[in-house]
């Protein structure tokens, strides 16, 4: 009975681990949005099963986009002291979990895609080579920033599909505005690491372009980000409250200007920066289903 115990005990622990070591509530940022594309798609609220293929679709993207990452950069992470203690890299847990979490996190993609419709099967070999290759371009280009704003710009472009059959402009400015956001705040991510990168050639916007372009740029991707965003309500023909969602994305913008400018501590700046963003993209998910059921 101790064996059994200890055994389950041990199994907790991993799944605690490991859920820790791919930020499980990151999928906060992806999945208002991927809502988003849905409700756009239908001008209303879509069927429960389509929301729920979206909703498992979402979770096994990032499941494996995630996995994939701490996989591939399990040495770069040791030898950063910023990232040393990870799950993966400090070997508390195996590289087996990460190879069998992307193997089921793209099996959970498939699926879903299949039960969705023929269009979203053959979209699936993108977004999956995007959500699994994209941690390898760091090691290439400081674009990696704007690879991982489009893997997960995917989620509203992919939620879109699955709901209209079909590719609008509506589900691209979604598209546009979810890879210039992710970019932007990713931008501001990389700060963190800034010495580490130059020092051991890790290729991230900071590094090409130092410090004072790392604090500019964000805020400019996020006004273009507002910008698509007004395109695609336009586009789509959403109702005037959708159009509160757009001034939230310009307060928020606005906002983070303003922390950019007087923050010193790039640490506390991030903390900052990404419960600002995980609200916004509910808020915005709120005004858009809003927008469109309450006409």
């Amino acid at each position: 009975m101790s064996k059994l115990r200890e055994l389950v005990d041990n199994n907790v622990n991993a799944i605690k681990l490991f859920l820790r070591d791919i930020r499980v509530e990151h999928t906060l940022f992806a999945l208002p949005f991927a809502y988003v594309g849905a409700v756009m798609a239908a001008r209303g609220l879509p069927s429960w099963w389509q929301l729920a293929w979206i909703t498992l679709a979402v979770i096994g993207a990032r499941t494996a986009a995630m996995a994939a990452n701490r996989y591939f950069d399990k040495d770069m992470d040791a030898a950063n002291p910023r990232t040393a203690k990870r799950a993966l890299a400090s070997g508390k847990l195996a590289p087996a979990v990460m190879i069998w979490a992307i193997i089921a996190g793209l099996a959970l993609l498939v699926l879903s895609a299949a039960m969705l419709n023929p269009l979203c099967v053959k979209l699936l070999p993108l977004a999956a080579l995007g959500a699994v290759g994209y941690p390898l371009c760091k090691r290439f280009t400081w674009m990696v920033h704007f690879v991982l704003g489009a893997v997960d710009a995917c989620a509203p472009l992919g939620a879109y599909v699955a709901v209209a059959g079909r590719i609008d402009a509506p589900a691209l400015l979604l598209f546009v505005a979810v890879t210039v956001w992710v970019a932007g705040f990713d931008i501001l991510y990389a700060l963190m690491d800034l010495r580490f990168d130059v020092a051991n050639n890790v290729r991230s916007f900071p590094q090409a372009f130092g410090e004072r372009s790392a604090r500019l740029w964000p805020v400019l991707l996020h006004a273009v980000m507002v910008f698509a965003l007004l395109g695609a309500g336009i586009l789509a023909h959403a109702s005037w409250i959708y159009y509160a969602g757009v001034v939230l994305a310009t307060g928020v913008t606005i906002y983070e200007e303003r922390l950019i400018a007087l923050a010193k501590d790039v640490f506390a700046l991030n903390d900052r920066v990404f419960l600002t963003n995980m609200a916004f993209s509910v808020g915005f998910l709120g005004t858009t289903l809003a927008s469109y059921a309450l006409r």
